[in-house]
């Protein structure tokens, strides 16, 4: 049943964190210096042309991508599924710790801290997962309910 509703959630979800992947999350400028620091999943690029590394953040939002995907296939087991979903919503909100952590450890002292609309795009998947897992447990109760008649 790949057709269900859970399925065109976590697919939604997919496509939401894989453009959150490719797009700038932040833009942190520096109060009285000029330059700006541009936050991605991947790198920290600064108005220097400084490059850092932020795996973390870059390898947190490809695995949760990963996991709705793979969650899609799981319709046979749904307990799986629903486990599955369980464990992607965890990685969506340590991904916002891990962001939170990041952009303080990247900030000087005085800031302007400016999100991108690429930084909701996480909490939207989390949402859509949140639906899913929703869908799963309810085709989890009808099945046992038909299980019960027979």
């Amino acid at each position: 049943m790949i057709q269900r509703k859970q399925s065109l959630f976590l697919l939604l979800a997919f496509i939401a964190t894989v453009v959150c992947l490719c797009l700038p999350i932040a833009e942190i400028t520096p109060m009285g210096m000029g330059g700006s620091i541009k936050l991605y999943n991947l790198c920290i690029i600064t108005s220097a042309g400084a490059n850092y590394s932020v795996c973390g953040l870059f390898g947190i939002l490809a695995m949760s991508a990963a996991l709705s995907l793979g969650t899609i296939f799981l319709y046979n087991n749904r307990k799986l599924q629903s486990k599955f979903c369980v464990c992607n919503l965890f990685l969506l909100i340590a991904w916002y710790i891990v962001l939170g952590v990041t952009a303080r450890n990247t900030s000087p002292v005085d800031f302007s801290f400016n999100l991108a609309f690429a930084a909701c795009l996480p909490a939207i998947a989390a949402i859509l997962v949140f639906m899913a897992r929703a869908g799963v447990i309810h085709d989890e109760k009808l099945v046992r309910a038909a299980d019960r008649i027979r």
